[in-house]
């Protein structure tokens, strides 16, 4: 199995530990396209702070993210799954679940990313900020620069199993499983059930919960209708529109009551 999730706007710090690697990330078939990123964004922050901060969608309280970018070869890197904060991965809480759960995340789990594509959690990276909506005045659309060598490596890292998509729709963009990856691709809402209405806040928490669950309890779902049955056990309720033809997606609803 192999989890799509999106980054998180808000990040820990670097810290203190060894510079990036580039080379030593995951999916080595990105690295120059990671290189180019990095390349581009470091010198667009070390120069004019106010086009930077335009180009970076930035307010003008987070100012200093700025600086923080011009620093990314020289900073301490962490494992990604460190570094990412907010709802979803406060949810998902990966430092707290058991060993045997830690590895299957370090397997399964894959975050995308403006800067670098995408890592997996145990992937060393320092603290940056650059979301896929960025257009570099150089290489352009995040989302757009993405999709030619995600489209060769994407698909090798997921393999022959399922693939459980989480991503926003900004992320969504960089890569879009297709033909027979698709169809055994799953994407997931989370409705709160009277309303039918996705609500932003307990839609990330609850797909944090949903990747700790299965992590937990040691689940392996092979295919879509697998992974609908294994929720179900779990205690989740799932709606499900399998795919109408061949080629796409399963779509999931996962209803909640409670907003939290």
């Amino acid at each position: 199995m192999l989890v799509l999730l999106p980054p998180s706007e808000g990040k820990a710090p670097s810290g203190r530990g060894t510079a990036l690697k580039l080379e030593s990330l995951s999916l080595p078939g990105l690295t120059e396209a990671r290189r180019a990123v990095l390349d581009e964004l470091a010198e667009l922050c070390a120069g004019d702070e106010e086009k930077a901060r335009e180009v970076l969608g930035l307010s003008e309280g987070l100012r200093g993210e700025i600086a923080k970018n011009t620093q990314l070869r020289s900073a301490g890197a962490r494992p990604a799954g460190e570094i990412y904060t907010g709802v979803l991965y406060d949810a998902l809480d990966l430092a707290s679940l058991d060993t045997a759960a830690k590895r299957r995340a370090s397997r399964s789990l894959l975050v995308f990313s403006g800067l670098w594509g995408a890592v997996r959690v145990t992937d060393r990276i320092p603290s940056y900020r650059c979301s896929m909506g960025v257009r570099l005045p150089g290489l352009g659309a995040l989302g757009a620069h993405w999709r030619t060598p995600m489209a060769a490596a994407l698909p090798e890292a997921a393999g022959d199993g399922l693939v459980l998509d989480l991503r926003s729709s900004a992320y969504m963009g960089a890569w879009k499983p297709k033909g027979e990856v698709a169809g055994r691709t799953a994407t997931v809402r989370v409705l709160h059930a009277p309303t039918r209405k996705v609500v932003s806040h307990f839609n990330k928490a609850t797909k944090g919960r949903i990747v700790r669950s299965l992590l937990s309890a040691g689940a392996a779902p092979a295919d879509p209708a697998e992974l609908v049955e294994t929720l179900r056990d779990l205690g989740y309720e799932v709606e499900v529109q399998a795919p109408a033809r061949a080629g796409t997606a399963w779509a999931l609803d996962v209803l909640v009551n409670e907003v939290h």
